[in-house]
């Protein structure tokens, strides 16, 4: 990992245990620099990152405007800016199934048991067994892996599927015409939804990995989505 990395993954740290909130200010770059043992050239590079994603204002001189000032949650940020690629490119739905494993794969594997995304994700699931059709069911299906990103308690990650979630729903709902028995395929995306967050909860990752990606991969293929799609 190259030492600005170093910074970003620290201050995203700050992030998500509520030490760092919009309108805080980050430490002095030499403060920063001396805590965590890299350059200050490494931390100017991560605030410019921060500052080109519009997360952070840099101040320079003394009074009330100096320093690097939170003004915008990090993970609004980034989702705006993949919102904004996804509406103005086609993008490849092997691809973004792609990224979904990706993903979801790493997300899961590192889900906390006991995250209240969880708990969320559990309601989702008996909501999804009363779903009157596909359209409800699908649009619960999202939010359901989106609890399921966010139990990983990584803000970028969560940003990035979040940012997704238009674009994973609206192809996964013009595919089911493509699936030979709707009711018979969200019977097994049930039994895989509830298998998938069990071994999440067990805090078994890797077990919650494999099925995840096979539930994935396992629809797109029902569906007629081959890899040159």
């Amino acid at each position: 990992m190259r030492t600005h990395e170093l910074v970003l993954e620290w201050i995203e740290k700050q992030f998500s245990d509520g030490k760092l909130l919009l309108g805080g200010r980050l430490p002095a770059e030499r403060a920063l620099a001396e805590q965590l043992r890299v350059s200050r050239t490494s931390v100017r590079e991560a605030i410019r990152i921060l500052e080109a994603m519009g997360v952070v204002r840099a101040g320079v001189g003394s009074g009330k405007d100096a320093g690097t000032v939170v003004i915008a949650d990090p993970a609004a940020a980034l989702g705006s800016a993949l919102r904004l690629h996804a509406a103005t490119r086609h993008l490849p739905v092997a691809d973004i199934v792609e990224t979904r494993v990706l993903l979801e794969s790493w997300a899961v594997s590192r889900a906390r048991p006991g995250s209240p995304a969880l708990a969320e994700a559990a309601v989702l699931l008996d909501e999804m067994d009363a779903a009157p059709g596909a359209e409800d069911f699908l649009a619960l299906d999202v939010r359901f892996h989106l609890a399921l990103a966010e139990a990983a308690g990584n803000v970028v990650v969560s940003a990035m599927m979040a940012s997704l979630r238009e674009a994973i729903e609206g192809y996964a709902a013009e595919l089911t015409k493509n699936l030979p028995d709707w009711d018979a395929t969200a019977r097994r995306l049930r039994a895989e939804h509830r298998a998938i967050l069990t071994a999440v909860n067990a805090g078994d990752g890797g077990k919650a990995a494999a099925l995840v990606g096979a539930h994935i991969e396992g629809y797109y293929r029902e569906a007629g989505l081959g890899a040159s799609a």
